[in-house]
């Protein structure tokens, strides 16, 4: 495969939780960070229905008791705050399965023959059916982008690198709250298992928008 060009027959666009419940918050701060991502991520879905390449959404399912998810140590909580370790563990899902917030935003919204993926944990591979999807449709290349690109992001991309996927990450469709996080992840992480690229260059990469 030459470094300019990808074939969109082996070729899946996956979404990483571009959901309600993260993307749709009560929150200028959050709405502003994913605007320009949405824009990216909307470019790349275009190009992928006209190319008619295999479009997947790894989707938070968590239930709202908490009971599929593990109260792991850990020194900080999903938004990089301090965790007591003297006190027990708060569950409070972000998302919840089955809930307007689990759904996909509608700038994004999948179609039928989309492939839906329920996830519990970061990894988008972890005990769901996508490999096995995309096995079946004989695809050996993945386009990522989504959020956060320091938690699901980076977590589906490791997994998908020692599954000996060839994968590209879609920077500006990618985001997360850690500003510095996401650069070194960018420039010095993702280009040891990836080839990183803009949302414009993946397009062209696909042969451009097709007719």
């Amino acid at each position: 495969m030459a470094s300019n060009e990808l074939n969109p027959q082996r070729t899946a666009l996956l979404f990483f939780d571009m959901l309600n419940g993260h993307v749709k918050k009560d929150d200028p701060a959050t709405q502003a960070r994913y605007e320009p991502v949405i824009a990216a991520g909307t470019q790349l879905l275009q190009a992928a229905r006209k190319h008619r390449m295999m479009i997947a959404y790894a989707l938070a399912n968590h239930r709202a008791d908490g009971a599929t998810t593990a109260h792991t140590l850990r020194d900080t909580n999903f938004g990089a705050r301090p965790v007591d370790p003297n006190q027990p563990p708060v569950f409070q899902p972000i998302v919840a399965g089955n809930t307007w917030e689990s759904q996909v935003i509608d700038e994004l919204a999948p179609q039928s023959a989309d492939y839906l993926i329920p996830k519990y944990r970061w990894n988008a591979f972890f005990q769901t059916c996508l490999d096995l999807a995309l096995r079946t449709r004989k695809i050996d290349t993945i386009i990522l982008c989504g959020g956060s690109t320091e938690i699901g992001v980076a977590s589906t991309a490791y997994c998908a690198r020692d599954l000996d996927y060839n994968l590209v990450v879609a920077s500006d469709a990618c985001t997360s709250p850690q500003g510095a996080t996401h650069h070194h992840l960018m420039q010095h992480v993702f280009p040891r298992m990836a080839w990183v690229r803009t949302s414009a260059q993946v397009v062209d990469m696909l042969g451009g928008p097709a007719g």
